[in-house]
């Protein structure tokens, strides 16, 4: 009698499991059915901004259904980075940012959130090849090489922009001064657009800025640029040699892009999704924009290959604190 009753409640827990299978994958095929939130954790018209624009009309009319940008920066990105962990696990709110995820813990004391307990990776997107090396036109530099002259001479005296600590400027220009052994001091902004204002006014002397954000302050002489972070030239600015070229050794930086869900979310809801972003950066309208905005396509093959990615990263970041000496804020 007992083995009958447990065979019984056996067969209609696998019954149950069963239909709550089909019934995940039967969401998955719906969805979406309402619109999806992107949270951008930075200022409208900085890079992840730009990206997630561009993707999001192409996700949209993919969807059938309005892909909306939330932009909520705050604390280097944390700020919305915590609302993306903490939101509801039912596939409307997903997470656009840069390297800067895998940067954070390695340069901040304690996170509201876990990087890898509270986050569901989804894929990659992109890539900034490089960034421009900017300075404002009264200083007395026109190269790398009087860059690094001037630094050394004045230590401490120079101040450099990024928007926010562990961010894809301020790894750029820590690992520069590593490079250099020069010493500048970190000007924290909200945001890019906020320093490229201020770079322009000469309120800071210099910064790595997005390629494509600052071309035309670059043409019309209220920016200087003297060197390029990728490992080849910039097409735009050919004349601008990369900083490996101009006299540091084997210099390079770039910065990637990725999706994220909170954690929780259905597996199958995140291949499907992860689909229709690959799908996305495939497309002929998303690739020209990319290449208008400064972007390389930097699609992951599945969201596990992605995952791994992110735990690599993440070795690599604290290694990198642990290197320039970083002290976590």
């Amino acid at each position: 009698m007992r083995f009958i009753l447990r065979a019984a409640l056996a067969a209609q827990s696998l019954v149950m499991v069963a239909g709550s299978f089909a019934g995940g994958v039967a969401r998955a095929a719906e969805f979406p059915l309402k619109p999806i939130r992107i949270i951008v954790p930075f200022a409208a018209g900085g890079p992840v901004d730009v990206l997630g624009r561009a993707a999001a009309a192409q996700m949209s009319a993919s969807f059938g259904q309005n892909v909306l940008l939330d932009n909520r920066p705050g604390a280097s990105g944390i700020v919305g980075m915590e609302l993306v962990a903490k939101a509801p696990a039912d596939g409307y709110t997903m997470l656009l940012t840069s390297g800067n995820f895998t940067a954070l813990p390695a340069f901040t004391r304690t996170l509201p959130y876990d990087p890898l307990r509270d986050f569901a990776p989804i894929g990659s997107v992109a890539r900034i090849p490089g960034f421009l090396l900017a300075v404002h036109p009264s200083l007395p530099v026109r190269s790398v090489k009087e860059l690094v002259a001037l630094a050394r001479a004045y230590p401490q005296k120079l101040n450099y922009g990024s928007s926010g600590t562990g961010g894809v400027q301020h790894l750029a220009m820590a690992l520069f001064n590593l490079a250099t052994g020069t010493r500048m001091t970190h000007v924290l902004y909200k945001g890019a657009p906020p320093l490229s204002i201020d770079l322009m006014s000469g309120q800071i002397e210099t910064a790595f800025v997005v390629p494509a954000g600052a071309l035309e302050f670059v043409r019309t002489g209220r920016m200087r640029a003297i060197g390029f972070s990728g490992g080849k030239r910039w097409a735009r600015l050919p004349d601008v040699p990369t900083i490996d070229e101009a006299g540091v050794p084997a210099f390079e930086y770039f910065t990637w892009y990725g999706f994220w869900y909170p954690a929780g979310v259905a597996p199958e809801l995140i291949d499907r999704v992860h689909g229709e972003i690959g799908r996305t950066v495939a497309s002929a309208d998303v690739r020209k924009r990319f290449d208008d905005l400064g972007f390389e396509p930097f699609a992951s093959e599945r969201p596990s290959e992605f995952a791994r990615f992110v735990q690599a990263d993440l070795a690599a970041m604290k290694k990198l604190a642990s290197r320039i000496g970083a002290v976590p804020e």
